[in-house]
């Protein structure tokens, strides 16, 4: 199994009431998943948001949490309901209303990987499901909301930055709609999940590092933001969405030469997204 549900990053002082997390960078795969799988090693990988763990680590620094996943996306995903369980995966499951994720094979324990490949011949029990779920998605979440409540509770507010990439290719796909290739995506759930100013100024920051922005296309947000986005409650969050080509090699899932001075910029990025949560502008704004 995955050796630990999560890996917190903390700052020696608290003083920015934004968290960020990574729910889909982890590559800690266990050898006898990889041996059960249909897939090789590397195949596996292919839905992974690599490196984004690297790219935010600097966010301590800057007086932020970072809370980072233990257990891989295709072992688990942290962005899913842990009732969006799959009955084509797993023994003992109820078919449920159409959920479009879960019929994917995109579940919280999903059945696929990228491009449809399928992780596994045949079906797993429901304990074992379970077990996954108890193990890695509760105590992940468990702690997530702890750091919430601990930003509303010390600036006023909290806002969750939920930190992703995208495959080029679909980033490709919104160039061939005919609207500008995006290379960062924020997603708010289409305004449901934060505050408009608080993203307009994300947005800002972003464009100000010479980075292309668009919101809620291709990608708006799931679980995370849909569940912990709660503006009526001073409780904000928002996915961002990184282009991977931008600072990595996605067929051989390695930081490219790009990567360095990428990272460099997403640490001036952190520096001023940590802004929006310091005390004196948090409080005020509400």
């Amino acid at each position: 199994m995955p050796k630990r549900p999560f890996t917190l990053l903390r700052p020696s002082e608290r003083t920015s009431a934004v968290v960020f997390a990574s729910p889909h960078s982890a590559c800690d795969y266990p050898e006898w998943f990889v041996r059960r799988s249909l897939l090789d090693a590397h195949t596996i990988r292919s839905s992974e948001d690599a490196f984004v763990d690297k790219l935010f680590e600097s966010a301590p620094q800057y007086g932020a949490p970072f809370l980072v996943a233990g257990a891989p996306r295709a072992f688990l995903d942290l962005n899913r309901d842990s009732n969006e369980l799959d009955p084509a995966l797993i023994r003992g499951v109820s078919k449920a209303p159409h959920n479009p994720r879960v019929a994917s094979g995109l579940g919280v324990i999903p059945r696929v990987v990228s491009n449809g490949r399928p992780i596994y011949e045949g079906k797993m029990p429901l304990s074992e499901a379970e077990a996954r779920i108890e193990k890695y998605w509760r105590p992940y979440h468990t702690q997530l909301q702890a750091l919430l409540d601990e930003s509303r509770e010390t600036f006023g507010r909290a806002i969750l930055i939920d930190c992703h990439s995208m495959p080029h290719e679909a980033v490709n796909s919104v160039a061939r709609s005919g609207l500008s290739r995006p290379e960062i995506v924020l997603g708010d759930r289409f305004g449901a999940s934060a505050e408009s100013e608080i993203v307009d100024q994300i947005e800002a920051i972003f464009a100000g590092a010479g980075l292309r922005v668009a919101r809620n296309a291709p990608f708006a947000g799931a679980y995370v933001t849909r569940h912990y986005g709660r503006p009526a409650r001073k409780q904000h969050a928002i996915q961002i969405e990184i282009d991977r080509a931008l600072y990595l090699d996605e067929k051989e899932i390695l930081p490219n030469s790009n990567f360095d001075s990428f990272k460099a910029l997403i640490d001036t990025v952190v520096s001023e997204l940590v802004g929006l949560g310091l005390p004196r502008q948090s409080l005020a704004a509400e």
